[in-house]
């Protein structure tokens, strides 16, 4: 029977060698699967526990702990693409693309564009989706007035990870808190302290930027136009269509759990599109499972085959089927973390970097710089919030920091560092998309780096660091 010792440093940092080198080789240069890279790593970590005496039953007991930690939150992200499919059906979200693309002023272009896309992903809970719809409008009046195409680029994309990170619906709002063992809620306040200085730098950047351009009166984009006779041809437009919005939003102020909050939104939003938009009670079912579709609009006079492609980018999606490619990824992921975590490998890494780490600013610092690592050799989105997530957990815990600070800091240097990254996945979709290079609309994404910027001015400063014991004593008045 093999004795049970702790691993030597060495052994402990071998597994993310090995995770780090699959990850960026494999993923980086080939463009391999992440699921299956992340299995591959399991399989080497599976091998350092055997040779420091962890057992087979062992490193289930492992996997199964933190699957079981990550349930509930697996569970919300199905439920996010319900809320997403019903909400289109229903003529929520496009009734708020409707009105919000008539805004638009030439003298401020680039402002529009930031909180338009804003405004859109915080709803959608999809940067992507913001960016490939309204993001492309935006590129294309941008385009027809003379103006600068990086500029308007690098307002997109501020605009459109400003929601991806504050939504939530977003995946990725999701999935932070729940690696770093904080509320969700609590983790979308908490946000505040960065996040909001940095969208009011990006408005007065866009803003003065704007003022530099020309006032001349802004032509009607055929882009535009064909969207809103599209979009109206489809829906009936009343106030009543933010009701499931406003439930979603009242739920997260009131503290009400979230899952039946946004279980009652989502059979809110499918009655309203049934019984007001005139869908059928099949697809509505269709479209809770696999997403809504264009194609069951069934209106007289509406012919689909007619549709512009930006339309059914913004209308094709959600359901339950969209998230599962995102829920395989954590459990992917699990078994990694499952495995190192009972082998011990983990504590051996918090000890060194205990001794390492004085200080919140460094703290912040170091887990920022960890994040920034993942996304340059990762280019992957989920990535940049799993791994950091799982080795710096226990350390925040450890020094006396809530959870919150932690899951605050991934996002403000992972989830809106990786669409910097050129040979990213959201690098590469974002130059694809507005069709402007990710160098030229970098030094334009005010907001993206502006995150970074402010969550380690708060990390030195000590402003909006939450210590674990007043966290609990937040807690104890409630």
């Amino acid at each position: 029977m093999t004795v049970k010792r702790k691993p030597t440093f060495f052994e402990a940092i071998l597994p993310i060698i090995a995770l780090f080198l699959l990850l960026s080789v494999g993923y980086g240069i080939f463009r391999l699967k992440v699921e299956v890279l992340l299995v591959l790593s399991a399989v080497f970590a599976s091998f350092i526990a055997l040779r420091v005496g962890v057992s087979w039953d062992e490193m289930m007991e492992g996997i199964t702990e933190k699957v079981d930690k990550g349930l509930s939150t697996m569970l919300i992200l199905v439920i996010v693409g319900v809320i997403i499919s019903s909400m289109m059906m229903s003529g929520t979200l496009p009734m708020l693309i409707y009105y919000g693309i008539q805004i638009i002023n030439p003298r401020f272009l680039y402002v529009s564009a930031f909180l338009i896309c804003a405004v859109v992903s915080t709803c959608t809970g999809t940067s992507w989706g913001s960016m490939g719809t309204m993001g492309v409008v935006m590129i294309t009046i941008a385009e027809g007035l003379g103006l600068s195409l990086p500029i308007t680029a690098g307002a997109v994309v501020s605009g459109a990870y400003f929601g991806d990170k504050m939504s939530p619906l977003s995946d990725t709002t999701v999935m932070a808190p729940m690696v770093a063992g904080a509320d969700l809620y609590d983790h979308i306040r908490h946000m505040f302290y960065t996040t909001i200085p940095s969208a009011i730098v990006a408005v007065l950047v866009y803003g003065i930027l704007g003022f530099c351009t020309s006032t001349a009166s802004l032509a009607d984009s055929e882009v535009v136009t064909a969207m809103l006779e599209t979009l109206d041809s489809i829906y009936n437009w009343n106030i009543i269509l933010l009701l499931p919005l406003l439930l979603v939003l009242a739920g997260s102020l009131l503290k009400k759990p979230t899952i039946p909050v946004m279980v009652v939104s989502c059979i809110t939003a499918l009655l309203l599109g049934v019984y007001y938009q005139g869908f059928s009670v099949k697809n509505a079912f269709l479209a809770t499972y696999g997403g809504f579709q264009v194609s069951m609009v069934t209106k007289n006079g509406f012919d689909v085959s007619q549709v512009i492609p930006e339309i059914q980018t913004l209308l094709n999606r959600g359901g339950m089927t969209s998230m599962l490619s995102t829920v395989l990824l954590i459990l992917c992921a699990f078994c990694f973390a499952g495995i190192i975590t009972k082998a011990g490998c983990l504590d051996v890494i918090l000890e060194k970097l205990m001794k390492l780490v004085k200080t919140s600013g460094q703290l912040i610092a170091a887990t920022a710089a960890s994040c920034i690592f993942m996304a340059l050799t990762t280019c992957s989105g989920s990535m940049v919030l799993l791994i950091p997530g799982e080795i710096f957990a226990d350390i925040y815990r450890k020094k006396g920091y809530a959870a919150r600070n932690l899951s605050r800091t991934l996002e403000d240097s992972g989830t809106v560092v990786v669409p910097l990254v050129p040979w990213s996945v959201a690098g590469a979709y974002t130059t694809g998309v507005l069709g402007v290079a990710t160098m030229a609309y970098l030094p334009w994404a005010v907001f993206n780096y502006s995150c970074v910027l402010f969550a380690l001015i708060c990390g030195f400063t000590g402003i909006g660091i939450m210590t674990l014991e007043q966290e609990n004593a937040i807690k104890k008045k409630k």
